[in-house]
């Protein structure tokens, strides 16, 4: 794999020139905002997903199930990056600018670090692969941007094609094959947390919750058993819902 790699000629510099010579051809202005978007904006949009998919599922008829798996995406990406550094040491490959000083570098400070895999790209990826375990439209959303990911690097002249291909493979590998050992640690841990002062955070606190301070005892307790009635009426739909945050 490592002397695959080392060979920097044939298709994958073909196809990462054809990319970053549109940056050749492009105005100044554009080279930059792409820059900008490929270095942080595209993560920042990552980061306002995963906000908006734990708002969501602390609002899930299980929220805990929901919200471990949203833990499992920081997770996830944290895993992918401690593994990515035996993977740089042991493939060692440039940074494809180092040997074709002919390519247009967008953003510097790249010289002495390593070129694959792509730590940008397999961030972007392991998002978008544990966010659409849990919300498949917010996931969705996030693969668009993975894929957007990948071709800004290029368009940068700081990765090669391959490099994104193997961001994007250790991400999705490490996301589902340890998705079901994450949840198996993180759910019996977010039911935990349901009974302590961080409840909130896992928990969105229903309507009748607000107006049970203000006097009306008598009403509660009623919600409250019929919820545990329901509860234990929709027990089926919950473990299926189960299943599916923890494929």
């Amino acid at each position: 794999m490592s002397a695959l790699l080392a060979d920097t000629t044939g298709p994958d510099l073909s196809l990462l020139r054809a990319i970053n010579g549109l940056a050749k051809s492009a105005p100044v202005w554009l080279d930059s905002l792409v820059s900008w978007i490929g270095e942080y904006g595209i993560l920042i949009g990552l980061a306002a997903l995963c906000a908006t998919g734990w708002l969501q599922a602390r609002r899930h008829p299980n929220a805990p199930v929901a919200i471990a798996g949203m833990l499992w995406v920081p997770l996830s990406v944290a895993i992918c990056e401690v593994a990515n550094i035996p993977i740089s040491a042991i493939v060692n490959r440039p940074r494809p600018f180092v040997d074709h000083p002919d390519l247009d570098v967008l953003v510097q400070g790249k010289e002495g670090t390593l070129s694959f895999v792509s730590d940008h790209s397999a961030m972007s990826m392991g998002v978008a692969v544990a966010l659409f375990l849990v919300n498949k439209r917010l996931g969705m959303i996030a693969g668009v941007l993975a894929l957007l990911q990948g071709f800004c690097r290029m368009f940068m002249g700081v990765h090669y094609p391959t490099d994104v291909i193997g961001g994007y493979a250790l991400a999705t590998a490490v996301v589902l094959l340890l998705a079901p050992i994450a949840m198996a640690v993180l759910v019996p841990l977010c039911h935990s947390l349901t009974r302590t002062r961080l409840a909130p955070l896992l928990v969105a606190p229903q309507s009748g919750d607000r107006g049970a301070g203000q006097g009306g005892g008598g009403s509660s307790r009623r919600r409250a058993t019929e919820g545990r009635r329901r509860g234990r009426g929709s027990r089926s739909e919950e473990q299926a819902r189960d299943s599916d945050l923890a494929a």
